[in-house]
């Protein structure tokens, strides 16, 4: 269930309701089966619903405990006994209907009547601040101007959050520093096709600073599909990075400038990205890697290796064949002085 502090989630909905609001057509399932919550295919239980937009997840769809999954006619023979199959074309944008229904993201009210901001001793904020309600934040900590911390984050001692920062969504440790302008806990970057075209996916998890964090300025951290974001302690991320959502960071790890990480990226204790490095979704880089700057990683880095190049591969390999082809192309043009 998405943490209440953040979202206000609705009493529920029956399969009914479900396959009314969605157009899903009901296979093998009690409509009046009541469903709480959305979830993906390996959190979900018999309250949830989930939903299979790619087949590579059938061992995921064969073991899942959801009450109902979304799927195309062609994958629904692949559901489980007792999971009610709900057959649509677009079954992620379908789950998206529902969990916009089941979950809705609580608003701001600024007048902080419902869960005033709880502040402990010494904390100081600058002019413009503004808390939602059933913020906390620890003493000693000190709020630039104009921030913006959205209902529910809590904040620990003695950090340091810079002007014009946007946070929500998020859970901060003690002596994290966020630079300037800085966004953290906005909506991760996800899409499905629908009937009518694009659907924005709710970003129903949340973004964890541990503890000694530091983020600089003009960095964004999104919060996690379902799952969380989470920033491993001592880890030092640069100004102007992007990290995407349910990445996961191991402690003490070194993000420079312009990095960008897509979504689901693992990266180890110790690891370190040179400046304008990218790395695709799903990968996992190991602890104590190094990826050398402006190097596009798009396969598994192995612990402790060093890999550079756009795609990355090992150091050694790229150097190797960086030489050969400067080798090539000075024999074609007839020596390394033409």
């Amino acid at each position: 269930m998405p943490d209440a502090r953040f979202f206000e989630s609705a009493p529920g909905l029956s399969l009914a309701d479900i396959i009314e609001v969605t157009g899903a057509v009901l296979v093998d399932g009690n409509p009046g089966l009541k469903i709480e919550t959305v979830a993906p295919l390996i959190h979900a239980d018999e309250r949830s619903v989930a939903f299979l937009a790619d087949p590579k997840y059938r061992s995921a769809l064969a073991a899942t405990r959801a009450g109902a999954v979304f799927l195309t006619e062609r994958h629904a023979d692949l559901a489980p006994a007792g999971c009610a199959r709900l057959v649509t074309p677009a079954p992620q944008a379908a789950w998206a209907d529902i969990a916009r229904r089941l979950h809705a993201v609580r608003q701001a009210d600024h007048r902080g009547e419902a869960r005033p901001a709880q502040l402990e001793d010494g904390v100081a904020t600058g002019p413009g601040v503004v808390l939602g309600q059933g913020v906390s934040i620890g003493a000693g900590s000190r709020i630039g101007a104009n921030t913006v911390i959205g209902p529910g984050v809590q904040i620990g001692r003695d950090c340091e959050i810079g002007a014009n920062v946007s946070l929500g969504f998020c859970l901060i440790g003690d002596r994290v520093r966020i630079g300037a302008s800085t966004v953290i806990g906005e909506a991760g970057f996800g899409v499905a096709g629908g009937a009518s075209g694009l659907v924005d996916v709710p970003q129903l998890g949340r973004v964890i600073l541990q503890d000694d964090v530091s983020v600089g300025a003009n960095s964004c951290i999104d919060r996690g599909a379902w799952d969380d974001t989470v920033i491993g302690e001592g880890s030092k991320i640069d100004n102007l990075v992007q990290v995407g959502h349910n990445c996961r960071l191991g402690r003490h790890v070194i993000l420079a400038g312009h990095t960008g990480l897509s979504g689901s990226v693992t990266i180890g204790d110790g690891a370190q990205l040179g400046g304008r490095a990218g790395v695709t979704d799903h990968v996992a880089i190991g602890k104590g890697a190094r990826i050398a700057a402006a190097s596009m990683v798009i396969n598994d880095v192995p612990a402790g290796e060093v890999w550079g190049g756009q795609p990355a591969r090992p150091m050694r390999r790229f150097l190797r064949e960086t030489v050969w082809l400067a080798k090539q192309a000075s024999r074609r043009q007839g020596g390394p002085d033409e």
